[in-house]
């Protein structure tokens, strides 16, 4: 039997349409994403295969919220960029709703907080691919979804959202301090996500040397930054992160092609400037050098405008 919950999701892309597809099974969901997906899912449907299992879903797709509607959560799952746009436009669903950030990068939490008070912060390290407008590949994981009040503390509200998640098959438990969980994804996407994009490789092919090397520094600068920004990860030292990275997520997510390079594949802008940008403007903020962040971030907009300038007629 369904709950009575129901759940709104906007900017619902990969990730944001398939944890839709997931919650439907024990929830009401509409999500707000592209026309062109919500037009295939409401005439095929949408379909997930992978690690989650393969199955075809039904639930409501729109461009939009549907008019007088009420919903206990908002998850918005939009690339960064957008994410103040999408509070704007629906701010009056976000003010006095329960509005969690399940996106990549740092900042989001912080920007939400604009339009409501109520902030679940989200992490999730699982990856999406894309099939067509209404399929995506569920490819890897490397630990549960993580939820927590923002910047930390849990309640009722985040354990029956964990609740929910768990009931719908994908794996999550709550945070007591998701600001930390949240610098520590970043730290997995900094290392990872842009060489992945920059090399045109899935994960498995930068552990070795040179792209290592260039690895481990993107960390060591990250984690000075996360330190001056007075932040205690679960790691105590870069090197101890980077062991981390080399024997647990690097082998669960090996297959997986970085979110940049499919971004860039599309036409569309990266992420960048809330990943490793981020660490560059932190850096700037706290005097800590970040010269290997920033050269990636150049890179990753040299490759965005090469993609533009091949778009143009």
């Amino acid at each position: 039997m369904k709950s009575d919950i129901r759940v709104l999701i906007l900017g619902a892309g990969a990730v944001g349409l398939s944890v839709a597809a997931k919650l439907s099974t024990v929830c009401t969901v509409h999500a707000v994403c592209r026309a062109h997906s919500a037009k295939a899912i409401g005439e095929q449907g949408f379909s997930l295969t992978g690690i989650w299992g393969d199955a075809a879903y039904r639930f409501s797709a729109s461009v939009s919220v549907p008019p007088e509607s009420r919903f206990d959560y908002v998850i918005i799952t939009s690339k960064s960029k957008d994410t103040d746009a999408i509070c704007r436009q629906c701010a009056t669903f976000i003010r006095d709703t329960d509005t969690v950030s399940l996106q990549n990068g740092i900042g989001n939490e912080e920007i939400i907080s604009r339009y409501t008070d109520r902030v679940i912060g989200g992490m999730i390290i699982t990856g999406f691919e894309w099939r067509n407008d209404a399929a995506i590949h569920v490819s890897v994981e490397a630990g549960p979804a993580k939820f927590g009040r923002f910047p930390d503390g849990t309640d009722t509200c985040t354990g029956t959202l964990v609740a929910l998640f768990n009931r719908a098959g994908i794996p999550a438990e709550e945070s007591g301090n998701i600001r930390a969980d949240l610098w520590g994804k970043t730290l997995y996407n900094c290392a990872l996500n842009p060489l992945g994009a920059i090399m045109g490789v899935p994960y498995g092919e930068l552990g070795a040397a040179p792209s290592w090397r260039i690895i481990g520094q993107i960390v060591q600068e990250a984690f000075a930054v996360i330190g001056a920004e007075g932040v205690q990860l679960q790691w105590s030292t870069a090197d101890e992160y980077l062991a981390f990275l080399r024997d647990v997520q690097l082998p669960a997510t090996a297959r997986h092609h970085s979110s940049m390079l499919q971004d860039i594949s599309r036409g569309r802008t990266t992420e960048i400037g809330f990943i490793n940008g981020a660490v560059v403007e932190k850096g700037r903020l706290h005097g800590t050098p970040t010269p290997y962040n920033a050269f990636i971030v150049d890179l990753i907009r040299f490759r965005e405008s090469l993609t533009k300038r091949r778009d143009q007629p």
